[in-house]
């Protein structure tokens, strides 16, 4: 039997410890969805606040990590929390770019994404828990594994922003082929009646989009925090807390992408060396200690996003010193 990649974060997490965590996510997705029940515009201030809570959600749980198992654990978790949250620039992306496709009005993009998130979820659980059982009995799949996060690190760097192209989406073309479909939206509905016959709105088609797109990107960041920890609660609560803030990102960062222009550098760093974690692990070489895995973190995105605003106030004093105007 293989043993995972991190050792010193491995340990036995009881049933009510499972059962605590889905019912205060399941809480604050029930708050959240009320709290937006009336279908209004997501103004900054709202999504600022809203990520100040979901922060400050996941940074507190860390903390309750470090109280119960000690610090080992927690600086796993805050590894993955902060990779997965940084992964998460590039879904702030896309989700803009098919809200503009599919002409998604501001006041219901929040009911896509809310929707969007509870799949993101359930997708992530199920590749969390396929991705640690797969590194716990074969030997090599920590190579394979750690092979795809290094190309996939490459193929960021060298791809620029991600290709999005809804009409060439998988899921999108089978489901337009087998679900009757409405060309336009209806409201906040997903599902409505037309001539005696339930359809979908492009409301529905909207989500489906988002859906199919993050499920490419949970295999990703997944398979990134499952080279700091094989412990599925670990990986399980820091992708959750750090997708659950999703939403609110989106908001806050939708119009201010363009000051992020050097951060996919960062990420494709993240990726290549989450790879060489896992590679390095089936090697004499050995696992790379958590506490090292954090700095690299944490040093990472500090640069590439101060790199990026950098770079972003001197490109606009150089369109001021263009423009005399």
């Amino acid at each position: 039997m293989r043993r995972t990649p991190v050792d010193e974060a491995t340990f036995a997490v009881p049933l009510w410890a499972w059962a605590a965590v889905g019912a205060v996510i399941a809480v604050m997705l029930a708050v959240d969805m009320l709290s937006h029940r009336d279908n209004h515009v997501i103004e900054l201030r709202e999504a600022v606040i809203w990520s100040v809570v979901w922060i400050t959600a996941g940074l507190a749980f860390g903390l309750l990590v470090w109280a119960w198992r000690g610090p080992e654990p927690a600086v796993a978790y805050y590894s993955g929390y902060l990779l997965e949250k940084a992964l998460s620039v590039d879904n702030v992306f896309v989700f803009a770019l098919l809200f503009g496709y599919f002409r998604v009005p501001d006041e219901f993009q929040h009911k896509v994404l809310f929707w969007g998130v509870v799949g993101a979820l359930a997708f992530r659980l199920v590749f969390i828990v396929t991705g640690a059982e797969l590194l716990e009995r074969l030997a090599w799949a920590g190579v394979v594994l750690g092979a795809f996060l290094v190309w996939t690190g490459w193929r960021l760097a060298v791809r620029g922003k991600p290709d999005v192209d809804p009409e060439r989406n998988v899921a999108v073309r089978l489901f337009r082929r087998f679900v009757p479909t409405e060309p336009r939206h209806h409201g906040d509905r997903f599902v409505v009646r037309v001539a005696g016959r339930r359809r979908a709105t492009l409301l529905l088609v909207a989500l489906v989009a988002i859906e199919a797109t993050d499920i490419v990107f949970a295999v990703d960041s997944v398979a990134a925090i499952l080279a700091i920890t094989g412990n599925t609660f670990l990986v399980w609560t820091a992708t959750a807390f750090a997708v659950l803030g999703l939403r609110s990102l989106y908001f806050c960062l939708a119009g201010l992408l363009r000051h992020f222009g050097y951060l996919r550098y960062g990420l494709a760093l993240l990726l290549a060396f989450a790879g060489l974690k896992l590679i390095l692990a089936e090697t004499p070489v050995g696992k790379v200690p958590v506490w090292l895995t954090l700095a690299v973190v944490v040093v990472t995105l500090s640069v590439s996003i101060g790199w990026s605003v950098v770079a972003a106030r001197r490109e606009r004093r150089r369109a001021g010193r263009a423009d005399p105007a």
